[in-house]
C-alpha cells in the first residue's frame, strides 16, 4: 500500500509547543506506516521532506502528476480542521485522490 502523509506544523498537541508537536505526529505516523506497511509517496523530488505540511502544496502536487493514491495519513481529525473548513471544495477535491484517510488519533 502507498501513502501520503501531512503534518500540520500548526497545531499544539496537549499544550506542548509546534516543535514538539510536530516531533509527535511525524513518530506516530511513522511508527503507524510501518506496522500498516505504508509506503510513502514523495510526489515532487525537490521536496526536502518525505511528507507533506501544506494542503494546497499536497493538493497542487496531485493535481499535476494526476495519481491516485491508496491512503492520506494523518494524525487527526484536528491536524486539517481548519484547511478542510476554510476551503471545503479543495479538501473534497485533495480526499478524491486518495482510496481512503486515515487518521493515527
Amino acid at each position: 500500500m502507498q501513502g501520503i502523509y501531512l503534518i500540520n506544523e500548526k497545531i499544539h498537541i496537549n499544550g506542548l509547543s509546534r516543535n514538539e508537536s510536530a516531533d509527535i505526529q511525524q513518530k506516530a505516523l511513522l511508527n503507524f506506516m510501518n506496522i500498516k506497511r505504508v509506503a510513502p509517496v514523495k510526489l515532487n523530488p525537490y521536496q526536502l521532506n518525505q511528507h507533506y505540511t501544506i494542503p494546497h502544496a499536497l493538493l497542487y502536487d496531485l493535481k499535476l502528476h494526476k495519481k491516485q493514491i491508496d491512503c492520506l495519513l494523518m494524525y487527526s481529525n484536528e491536524s486539517i480542521e481548519d484547511f478542510a473548513v476554510t476551503y471545503p471544495a479543495r479538501w473534497l477535491i485533495l480526499k478524491s485522490y486518495f482510496d481512503r484517510i486515515l487518521t493515527v488519533v
